[in-house]
């Protein structure tokens, strides 16, 4: 569902790149693989951690540079100790020869690259996900060499510039925490104000304090959260119970159509400014075509709204921010709009003669004396917070496909892409679908803890036996009404990819509406 950055996945594999794909669902890739891990649900770390597990006990782990940029190498053999292959099949489903295999494979290659996408972050135990990549990269020496090292996907064209720009409830822009008196100082001067060292609310708390009567007004900016957050039915009671909603967004979402005021935005072809996307690269973006009707261009509404309510925001442009940023953000201080004339420029760049950053962490490599070594941090395996069980047997895992995006704000809005996935299907297993009487195309209804939905099915061998798979995609089918939303302790981000489920079908009797189900029952009983 990354489908640049998978094209380039395929062109490697015809030029003799080895791919080892990790992954309870038979994806394109999957299916175009050298070696296919596939996992249960949730048992990611196990499996990363027996991948570690063979490397040390075979040798092939890069001792030299372990030795000489690592910290923490004895506390992490330790925990690794206990995760040998045959155990770790027990728990993930995967042959330990299999397993065993992988591990050669990837500690062996002349550079090896791991990519990962929401399947590793969208976990309870998602941050420790996280982790385990990092270590395999730095036991076998590949953090910091060029196309190699961890390589998170970005979901979007700008997450990841959304979050170098402070849109994050501890960071100032340029990942500058809230808590370093230095850098309040540098931005209380520059913008003649008083700030907080408090961290901020993340999104899943300021939902709970909504319900809880803390918050009266909420503003939310290009997300249709009533849609793609987990657990939606108490998503939509905090958005129902808040005193004032603002939502400002390109479409009318379902979203917007709670809100007591609507901001129409401009599109990204209507708009100045830039985008930074996976690698890091800053690049400009010019407006195509004015923005429709009353639509306008998100900074300006913010600026108007903040001048509106006190403090002035007097930029005549898009530049002029930039500018600005760049003059507080040490890791972008030599990115100026000028030098994006060109294909773009990535940072790390601190002055104005710096190439930009290509590849992060040489220095671990190039610099015979480390000043700042990689960590090596031990993790240990925990389930999902929910399990099956006898009420709801299955694991239902959420994602993407190829032709939608999200909640299908844009994407639904092509007459094509709409044509070749009009609607969600709920992926079953052949031999599940039997013991339910399934059959291909049938509607039925799916049930978890806080929501219940009706879906027709798709009977493929494309997802295990005790596994199930839908996406968010189709407002029809609010996959999300079913999903925990149980929390990372460290990120906050909720468990989208592992919740228990029922199917019940085929579905011959009356059926209710989507997410009926009462949202306060619901998050009681879960």
């Amino acid at each position: 569902a990354h489908p640049v950055i998978a094209q380039r996945i395929r062109q490697g594999l015809r030029g003799g790149t080895k791919l080892i794909v990790v992954d309870p669902r038979r994806t394109d890739l999957a299916a175009r693989a050298d070696i296919w891990l596939r996992l249960k649900v949730g048992t990611d770390i196990a499996l990363l951690n027996a991948m570690a597990h063979c490397i040390i006990e075979e040798g092939i782990y890069d001792r030299a540079f372990v030795e000489r940029a690592t910290e923490g190498f004895d506390a992490y053999r330790e925990i690794i100790s206990g995760y040998s292959p045959e155990r770790v099949a027990e728990i993930t489903g995967v042959s330990a020869e299999l397993i065993r295999e992988a591990a050669r494979v990837y500690a062996t290659a002349p550079v090896a690259s791991i990519a990962y996408c929401l399947g590793v972050t969208e976990h309870s135990c998602g941050t420790n996900n996280v982790l385990s990549c990092s270590n395999l990269s730095v036991l076998t020496g590949n953090l910091g060499r060029e196309m190699g090292g961890v390589n998170p996907l970005r979901g979007q064209n700008n997450v990841q510039g959304a979050g170098d720009m402070g849109c994050l409830p501890n960071y100032f822009p340029g990942y500058q925490h809230v808590s370093r008196d230095d850098v309040r100082r540098r931005f209380e001067e520059a913008w003649g104000v008083a700030l907080s060292d408090q961290v901020g609310l993340n999104k899943t708390v300021v939902m709970e304090e909504i319900v809880e009567g803390k918050i009266k007004a909420l503003y939310v900016m290009g997300e249709n959260t009533v849609v793609s957050d987990a657990n939606a039915n108490y998503c939509r009671r905090a958005l129902e119970a808040v005193d004032f909603l603002v939502v400002q967004d390109i479409f009318l979402t379902d979203t917007a159509k709670m809100a007591d005021v609507v901001l129409p935005a401009a599109a990204w072809g209507e708009t100045e400014g830039t985008f930074t996307n996976t690698e890091r690269r800053v690049q400009r973006v010019r407006r195509a075509v004015e923005p429709p009707g009353e639509a306008r261009q998100d900074w300006r509404i913010i600026a108007d709204l903040s001048s509106r309510l006190g403090y002035p925001m007097d930029y005549p442009d898009a530049g002029a921010i930039w500018g600005e940023m760049a003059s507080l953000v040490p890791i972008m201080a030599g990115i100026s709009y000028a030098r994006l004339e060109g294909a773009g420029i990535q940072w790390p760049c601190p002055s104005p003669d710096h190439p930009g950053t290509s590849i992060l962490h040489l220095d671990l490599h190039s610099d015979p004396v480390v000043r700042s070594k990689a960590k090596l941090v031990p993790v240990d395996h925990v389930p999902p917070a929910e399990v099956p069980d006898d009420e709801y047997p299955l694991v239902l895992t959420t994602g993407r496909r190829l032709y939608h995006y999200h909640t299908g704000t844009q994407t639904r809005h092509s007459v094509g892409l709409e044509e070749m996935l009009p609607e969600e299907r709920l992926e079953i297993n052949p031999a599940d679908a039997a013991a339910l009487g399934v059959n291909d195309g049938e509607r039925v209804r799916v049930t978890s803890r806080r929501g219940s939905l009706e879906v027709r099915a798709r009977v493929t061998e494309d997802v295990p036996p005790g596994t199930v798979f839908m996406t968010f995609h189709h407002w029809e089918t609010p996959t999300n009404v079913l999903t925990n939303d149980a929390l990372d302790p460290m990120a906050g981000t909720p468990e989208f990819k592992a919740c228990a489920v029922r199917v019940d079908g085929p579905a011959d009797a009356e059926m209710e509406p989507a997410g009926a189900q009462d949202a306060e029952a619901a998050q009681k009983s879960a």
